[in-house]
């Protein structure tokens, strides 16, 4: 992998992972530098991916960009709006069927 792959990927996975978390509405419990170590690294496969594909090692190609965003765009989105999921702390109401005999 070229130096400019490895740069437009940082450079892509950090402005997506700040783009990301002002995609999705409320507060989200991730932090700033998840949302952007997940870019990099969905940026990063993004390159790996383009590039066997059949993308130019030798120069910036505009396709192995998009992939790179398409990539961290889906993983981080996905990463804030899994995590804001909170297990509840009570139990679930019981069914009738739970309950056993009526009596």
């Amino acid at each position: 992998m070229s130096v400019g792959a490895l740069l437009s990927a940082l450079i892509v996975g950090v402005v997506v992972g700040a783009l990301g978390r002002l995609v999705i509405p409320g507060r989200h419990p991730v932090p700033r530098w998840v949302t952007a170590a997940v870019g990099v690294v969905a940026a990063l496969l993004g390159s790996v991916t383009a590039r066997l594909a059949g993308a130019d090692a030798g120069r910036f190609m505009f396709r192995e960009v998009l992939v790179q965003v398409c990539a961290a765009g889906v993983a981080v989105v996905l990463v804030v709006v899994t995590s804001g999921r909170h297990r509840s702390t009570t139990p679930p109401a019981r069914t009738r069927s739970q309950e056993g005999p009526a009596g």
